[in-house]
């Protein structure tokens, strides 16, 4: 009997427990539901009028770049010059064994002198029958004869002295000269070396025109090509700007890299503009239409197309738009967006359709609350 009443005495506590939780959570006030509100820094758009601008890497070279090689066959003995030397027209470069072409210029030499001789006996003979046939102390077939002979070892002699200057200037051919002022780029083959005839030993390029070799993105070819306002800056000297030309433009694409090759002529270059120094090209042109001008951050790609977020009462939209160009660190747009609209600078990639945001810099200034006073404290 006193195990039954305990048992209903715990029951009873577990009944009034239960009632206390109960009215516990009722009297608890639901969870606010927080909206999320993404801080976001804006832009006021505007048109712009400002020049589009690109620039591309490239290095200096020399407009004329010759490979010499020697006329004749042999080995070389000797060189002169070493890579980088400046050179003035006419200096030796390297030279050939000449003994080869010395003895056939003697060879030559001597069929030369043999021809010479005979025609001299050639041309005496037909003078002396000449006046035999004045005195008719000779027949006019002897006199043809002896015209005959003389024709003959003239052709022969004129054969002889035409094949002793071809090996006198194959002999001066045993040495190697610059054609042209310039400075020694590349060196081909070294003492020692038995060469043929034509083959690059040395390479000598022009220092008077110069000019800077970049490589163009296809999708830029057309604008670029009527661009006059060209700016050379030297890498090794960025503060002074040199007036450039497009001289060439390749009308084939790399095949490696699918760009166009260009060459940026730099007429006014100082001599301080070496020979392999790295270069920035600046193309600059006005645009056709106006434009809006927005910062890099604004842009994001979603499905391969660009686009802004632009704020709209609060909310932001996508706004697809189309680049046109760039102008220093700013994009510029063709079109998707206008003048007066408010676009997102900044934490575009965390954004999505329709949220909400909150402008960084237009927050009001929170007024500071009165101090609460505790009853019978003095004030």
């Amino acid at each position: 009997m006193t195990s039954l009443k305990t048992m209903q005495s715990l029951n009873f506590v577990w009944i009034l427990l239960l009632a206390f939780m109960v009215s516990m959570m009722g009297c608890s006030k639901p969870v606010e539901k927080t909206e999320d509100i993404r801080p976001v820094r804006v832009q006021k758009l505007a048109a712009n009028e400002a020049d589009i601008v690109a620039e591309f890497p490239g290095d200096v070279r020399a407009r004329v770049e010759s490979k010499l090689g020697f006329r004749v066959g042999g080995k070389i003995i000797s060189r002169k010059v070493n890579l980088g030397d400046t050179v003035r027209r006419g200096e030796i470069l390297m030279a050939l064994d000449p003994q080869d072409l010395k003895l056939a210029q003697a060879q030559a030499n001597a069929g030369l002198q043999s021809a010479k001789s005979a025609y001299d006996l050639a041309e005496s003979e037909l003078r002396r029958y000449e006046d035999l046939r004045e005195k008719n102390f000779v027949s006019q077939a002897i006199l043809d004869a002896k015209v005959t002979a003389f024709r003959s070892t003239k052709a022969a002699y004129d054969q002889a002295s035409a094949a002793y200057r071809g090996q006198s200037n194959q002999a001066g051919y045993a040495t190697l000269v610059a054609d042209v002022d310039g400075v020694v780029t590349a060196l081909d083959a070294e003492v020692g070396q038995v060469v043929i005839a034509g083959s690059p030993v040395v390479s000598v390029a022009q220092t008077t025109d110069k000019e800077i070799v970049i490589a163009i993105p296809e999708d830029q070819v057309d604008t670029l090509r009527r661009v006059t306002d060209i700016r050379v800056r030297i890498w090794a000297n960025p503060k002074d700007s040199i007036p450039g030309q497009l001289r060439e433009l390749s009308p084939i694409a790399d095949a490696g890299t699918r760009t166009y090759a260009a060459k940026i002529a730099i007429p006014s270059a100082s001599p301080e503009v070496r020979l392999g120094m790295t270069a920035h090209v600046v193309f600059a042109t006005k645009p056709m239409n106006s434009m809006i001008s927005v910062p890099l951050t604004a842009i994001f790609q979603e499905k391969g197309q660009s686009a802004v977020w632009a704020v709209e009462n609060g909310i932001v939209r996508r706004k697809p738009v189309q680049v046109d160009g760039t102008s220093g660190d700013n994009i510029l747009l063709a079109g998707g967006v206008a003048a007066g609209q408010t676009i997102v600078t900044a934490g575009v990639n965390s954004l999505k359709e329709g949220q909400k945001v909150r402008i960084l810099g237009d927050e009001p200034l929170m007024q500071a609350k009165k101090p609460v006073t505790a009853p019978g404290v003095a004030k």
